[in-house]
């Protein structure tokens, strides 16, 4: 099989199961019990926290393990939102979020908030023009993502929070799901409030993940109960799972300039191949994340081409995991205003560390002959 989905999910590397086995076989206990058992426990999940916030530039007070992006990304949201509401209850989101960001937003416009999405130019870059206008003194949060999940349109999130600050008192929120360990973001980079990751999306495991805070922002909790994780995300840690994402962040923030040096160069030749069919269309812009190539068939629609490649075992997506299966245009294309001739056929090619050049040299083989088969008008 040729996986080229890994924006979807990630393979989860053999080291990082190893460490999920031996510490569900020797530290099992609850990091909450006051016995020795539970201590090492509790010392092995501090441990994990610290090395996450040293790569992140933080506090390890300040980094909060979560059930995924997910859940991280409505804690942001209506966790920041509910502890700095004192400085106005005008929230500012991109039109192109993640579904995780924009439904909670939309959530927070019956709550009494005041939610305006920001849009996007031609390219899926946010219109900074825009950005200025929409800025206020009352504004209290601004959320945007790193990299676009759907075409993988890098962010110029320095000059957003440049224009933030001299705007508003808003804390700033990054969805870096996309983003972590493709390109560098952690707190000493950029001046922002807090920041997103997904475990499964670095090799990790699913069902874990984390938010993370600057070194002088809170949170208010979502999930109540017991207390653990500084009162912010009560329940029992999973301890495996909080570790075995700790690992997975220092795995790919050690190999990061490397591992993304290889993604470019593999993505540029793609985009290179891609553009020798003049019934194609590249969706995603020239200065992208290194990971992403979405393009799209001239009145095709990307669930036939999707099928003939998957005939060939050959796995790529049509957009987002989150929204493939369902029929409706994704938003982050009509925010982009793609013509009516493309939009349908959208084919997004994600690659990993683990992609080999013989894997895209094959997936250029299949790939024009079901297109020659297929034939795009």
């Amino acid at each position: 099989m040729i996986y080229l989905d890994n924006s979807a999910t990630t393979k989860v590397l053999p080291e990082i199961m190893d460490t999920f086995i031996a510490v569900n076989e020797k530290y099992w206990a609850n990091p909450s019990s006051i016995h020795e058992f539970g201590h090492n426990t509790n010392e092995l999940l501090r441990s994990a926290r610290e090395q996450v916030a040293e790569i992140l530039h933080t506090s390890s007070s300040k980094i909060y393990f979560t059930s995924g992006g997910t859940e991280s990304n409505n804690l942001a949201i209506f966790g920041l939102a509910n502890k700095y509401k004192f400085r106005g209850k005008h929230i500012l989101v991109s039109k192109i979020e993640h579904p995780s960001v924009l439904e909670a937003a939309k959530q927070l416009n019956t709550l009494g908030f005041e939610v305006e999405f920001i849009p996007v130019d031609s390219k899926g870059i946010i219109d900074l023009v825009e950005l200025q206008k929409l800025l206020r003194k009352e504004t209290s949060l601004v959320s945007v993502m790193h990299v676009n999940n759907e075409i993988g349109a890098i962010q110029p999130i320095e000059a957003i929070s440049k224009m933030v600050r001299s705007n508003s008192k808003a804390v700033i929120h990054i969805d870096a799901v996309q983003s972590f360990g493709k390109l560098p973001i952690d707190f000493k980079r950029y001046d922002i409030d807090a920041l997103t990751i997904s475990s499964h999306k670095i090799h990790g495991l699913k069902g874990s993940g984390l938010l993370a805070l600057s070194k002088t922002r809170e949170v208010e909790p979502m999930i109540l109960g017991g207390g653990q994780e500084a009162g912010i995300r009560s329940g029992t840690t999973p301890v495996p799972l909080a570790v075995c994402t700790a690992k997975a962040i220092r795995i790919a923030s050690a190999s990061l300039e490397k591992n993304t040096t290889e993604m470019k160069r593999l993505t540029e030749e793609l985009v290179h191949f891609l553009r020798g069919f003049e019934n194609i269309k590249i969706i995603s812009p020239d200065t992208r994340a290194p990971h992403i190539v979405t393009f799209s068939v001239r009145k095709v629609k990307g669930e036939v081409i999707i099928n003939a490649l998957q005939k060939r075992n050959v796995i790529v997506s049509t957009s987002s995991a989150c929204s493939s299966r369902q029929t409706k245009t994704s938003h982050v294309l009509q925010a982009m205003h793609i013509s009516d001739d493309y939009i349908k056929g959208v084919i997004r090619l994600s690659i990993s560390s683990l992609t080999t050049e013989q894997e895209i040299d094959t997936f250029k083989k299949i790939f024009t002959e079901v297109i020659n088969v297929i034939k795009g008008d």
